[in-house]
């Protein structure tokens, strides 16, 4: 059953000393997401490691992230617009008391707030939570954050709340830190290397071509447009290739008409792909490309890639550049350059050796993103900012043996 704010009772006890966490989202919790299922693979592994662990944010309807166990459910999510795409966020202002009883009851000893100043869920735990108190920023914008510009010194107040901040990228970081300067210990977003181990490829797809995949949704920001025009060169020195697109997006019309119109064969438009399913399309490639413009924290299609084993082409970008290294796992390519990414794919594609030298490297890279490594690392932060507030576990368990005699 899922946990309402508005009953809090019959809560577990700590049978040794394990951390009480708390993990925020300011995000609907019915819709998956980058942030969401974080905090999900978060919520499992500590909980594996003997933690108590609630993952707390809005819901519209029935959670799909964590166990049924796990969820609090405070406030009710509102579509809003927001950097080309839609944030589904509580707005409600009267928020407060539920958050103070959520804290009071569960006596969390960690509040993680994901994107720690988005309104108003996250800002209302920072308001009132007294627990260690960690940010994580997920977000990276080549422009800047309107919302941080323009509220800057209304959320600096709140931001002084935050006992920890983690980036999850060196551009993540840049972003948040030309508002709020500080120090952000970096640590990544993980990938479950075991959900894309030993997957079989799609039989339709296992035909002799070779296969360049492409996932992403269907957005400007995702350059799909250059790689479309670069399969066109490739298609034409290549002609045993095939594109592989997987996604939805408003674009997609657009796109699927300009390669009739180019009467460019070989383009498949597979639509929407469930999660399950996914693995089985990453299996099928021989390269994965992903041409994004900019605005890429760091690109979890890349991770998806090479814990596949796949070799990657993609537009050197930051958040980008910060996963893969030319030359090694893949190749970095000028972004916007539609000739660029077709003189690499065909390079890629005509040796088969360098293929499969650079498949090995990016299995290897990504295994240092598995999320049994994040998850020791966000851990490991919890507890060194638990020692700098004079919590160590001698006086943890001194403070609980007292709360339970009392």
């Amino acid at each position: 059953m899922i946990v309402d704010a508005a009953d809090m009772t019959n809560r577990p006890t700590d049978a040794a000393c394990p951390l009480r966490i708390a993990l925020v989202s300011p995000y609907d919790l019915a819709v998956a997401g980058g942030v969401n299922n974080h905090i999900a693979q978060l919520a499992a592994h500590f909980r594996a490691g003997g933690h108590y662990v609630r993952i707390i944010g809005p819901s519209s309807g029935p959670p799909v992230v964590g166990t049924s166990e796990d969820i609090i459910v405070i406030g009710r999510p509102v579509p809003v617009p927001t950097s080309g795409s839609i944030a589904r966020i509580a707005l409600s202002p009267r928020l407060s008391p539920r958050v103070k009883e959520v804290l009071a009851v569960e006596r969390f000893e960690v509040v993680h707030v994901h994107e720690p100043l988005m309104p108003f869920l996250p800002i209302t735990f920072l308001r009132h939570s007294e627990a260690v108190n960690v940010g994580t920023f997920h977000a990276a914008k080549d422009g800047g954050n309107r919302l941080y510009a323009y509220s800057k010194r209304l959320l600096k107040r709140w931001f002084r709340k935050l006992d920890g901040k983690i980036a999850v990228s060196p551009a993540a970081e840049r972003l948040v830190s030309r508002y709020f300067p500080g120090y952000y210990n970096i640590i990544p977003n993980g990938i479950d290397l075991a959900r894309f181990t030993g997957v079989t490829p799609r039989p339709e797809l296992c035909d002799g071509k070779l296969n360049i995949l492409f996932v992403g949704r269907m957005e400007k920001r995702k350059g799909l447009k250059y790689l479309l025009r670069a399969y066109i060169a490739v298609k034409r020195e290549m002609p045993n290739t095939r594109l592989i697109v997987v996604g939805e997006g408003r674009l997609r019309e657009g796109y699927e008409r300009s390669m009739r119109r180019a009467a460019v064969p070989d383009v498949v438009f597979t639509g929407y792909v469930p999660a399950d399913d996914l693995p089985r399309y990453y299996a099928s490639a021989h390269i994965c490309c992903f041409p994004a413009t900019g605005n890429e924290s760091q690109g979890y299609v890349l991770l998806e890639a090479m814990a596949s084993g796949k070799p990657v082409v993609a537009s050197n970008i930051e958040g980008f550049a910060s996963v893969i290294t030319d030359g090694v796992e893949g190749h970095l390519v000028e972004p916007k350059n539609a000739e660029a990414l077709a003189l690499a794919l065909v390079h890629l594609l005509a040796d088969r050796a360098l293929r499969e030298q650079m498949s090995h490297h990016a299995r290897l890279r990504a295994e240092a993103y598995g999320w049994d490594r994040v998850a020791r690392r966000v851990l490991s932060y919890y507890q060194r900012l638990l020692f700098e507030r004079g919590l160590t576990q001698q006086s943890r368990l001194r403070r609980l043996a007292a709360t339970h005699s009392a």
